[in-house]
């Protein structure tokens, strides 16, 4: 039986487009004792391929660790396949503060060691006696007490875009760095001072909130399900919120607005802004935030050497990454003497722009639209792209539809086109045709017609 994914990224996102079905993105944790953690993997990805759910989940001994996409419409037969399980019986799932029908394109479910790397060895220290779990009220209540400390257990590239006022922040790029930092730091503090902690969703405080119930402080709280379901709460209950900027998430939206403030910079030009991107070279893959203005003028890129790479054919650039750990296999976490507007532990909670009004991120389904054909080149300084017509004719005066992961959505009228050689009005099925594309493509993206 099929216990993997046989279709890519590029193939899925397609299958969700024609979908037309609205997914909804949400994430849950739970803390058990799992005596076969291959074997429960297996039953999960059985039961959930079934149910179109997409995500990156992680299972081990001491329990399990999930971020997924599912449609709308199974929500409640999914939660029937994890109260099977005693452990998640009426478990919280954390629904995400903006919904995106591609924020997981892949079902991948991973065995690991533990579900929150931690770095500890120390069989006495029982993850189950966790701090006190605030909601959203209290946990605004506590934090205006002069004798609670609040703690982000998140990275520095998490923090830097938003975090709770007055939080300490460490500079650390995994939480396992991030435990003797603190625990050195607030010695002197284990009677006299509230420990108030947070991260993303709750999972990475549960284990903190018992590790420092273990090493002798004795006021712990943890923000129950962490900035989601903080988010969540002070909009239904008309709450102010403390947090501000936006919220960091491991998917592909790379993060989730809370407030309109901006905190953060560009790290190449220092322009206002919190969205982060990944650097086009899969040599570098580095992890930093970009400005719409210099995502153009550099093409996703970190730095002019990447910039140079992604010219380069691509034998060369293979070349260049032989032997090296590179591309996905290192994730680096946006740390580069490239990046000058770079800033990390001790931030700020002075907003420096504020956002602009969030797009419908469902827009991309309402556009009708039949799928063309692929792209096969571009031609960098002719500013020319290349595509194979598979499904049906093309003819200028078609509004056309340009689409990837990379690329975004990018909408234009056919003006001209040539196929073999030769100006024409119509390519068909089989014809491989070049027109002018103001902006780079890449072999991954979709060429659609849009219909009115």
């Amino acid at each position: 039986m099929q216990l993997y994914n046989t279709l890519s990224a590029e193939e899925r996102a397609i299958i969700i487009d024609d979908a037309g079905k609205q997914r909804l993105t949400l994430s849950f944790y739970a803390y058990a004792k799992i005596q076969d953690p291959k074997k429960f993997r297996d039953d999960l990805f059985i039961a959930w391929n079934k149910l179109d759910a997409l995500g990156r989940i992680y299972v081990a001994n001491e329990g399990i660790n999930a971020q997924m996409s599912i449609p709308e419409e199974n929500l409640d037969i999914f939660r029937t396949t994890l109260e099977v399980y005693d452990f998640m019986k009426g478990i919280r799932l954390n629904e995400a503060v903006e919904h995106d029908d591609y924020s997981f394109l892949k079902l991948t479910i991973k065995v690991r060691d533990k579900i929150v790397a931690d770095g500890l060895n120390d069989e006495t220290f029982d993850v189950t006696d966790i701090g006190v779990h605030l909601k959203a009220k209290e946990f605004n209540e506590i934090l205006d007490d002069p004798n609670t400390i609040v703690v982000d257990f998140r990275n520095h590239y998490e923090s830097e875009v938003g975090h709770f006022k007055n939080a300490i922040t460490p500079d650390v790029e995994t939480f396992r760095e991030s435990l003797p930092i603190i625990n050195e730091q607030l010695q002197n503090h284990k009677e006299d001072k509230n420990l108030v902690m947070y991260c993303t969703g709750g999972i990475r405080c549960e284990k903190a909130s018992a590790y420092f119930k273990h090493q002798g402080f004795k006021n712990v709280f943890q923000l129950e399900g962490g900035i989601i379901n903080y988010a969540k709460q002070i909009e239904e209950e008309g709450l102010e919120s403390k947090f501000i900027g936006k919220n960091f998430v491991f998917d592909n939206r790379l993060g989730e607005r809370i407030t309109d403030d901006i905190i953060s910079q560009c790290h190449q030009c220092g322009k206002p802004c919190d969205n982060h991107t990944n650097c086009e070279n899969d040599g570098c893959h580095l992890l930093f935030i970009q400005c719409d203005e210099c995502k153009a003028a550099m093409e996703n890129c970190c730095s002019t050497e990447c910039l140079d790479i992604i010219h380069m054919p691509l034998v060369d650039q293979v070349r260049l990454r032989s032997g090296k750990q590179v591309g996905n296999k290192v994730f680096r976490k946006g740390k580069s003497e490239n990046l000058k507007f770079k800033h990390s532990g001790e931030l700020a909670d002075t907003a420096l722009a504020s956002a602009d009004k969030p797009v419908d991120i469902r827009q991309k389904i309402k556009v009708k639209k039949v799928l063309l054909g692929k792209a096969e080149h571009y031609y960098v300084k002719a500013q020319v792209g290349q595509f194979t017509v598979e499904n049906q004719e093309l003819n200028v005066g078609d509004k056309i539809l340009i689409s990837g992961p990379t690329t975004g959505n990018q909408e234009l009228i056919l003006e001209k086109m040539i196929v073999d050689g030769a100006e024409t009005a119509t390519a068909k099925i089989g014809d491989k045709v070049t027109f002018e594309v103001p902006f780079r493509i890449r072999l991954s993206d979709k060429i659609y017609k849009i219909l009115e």
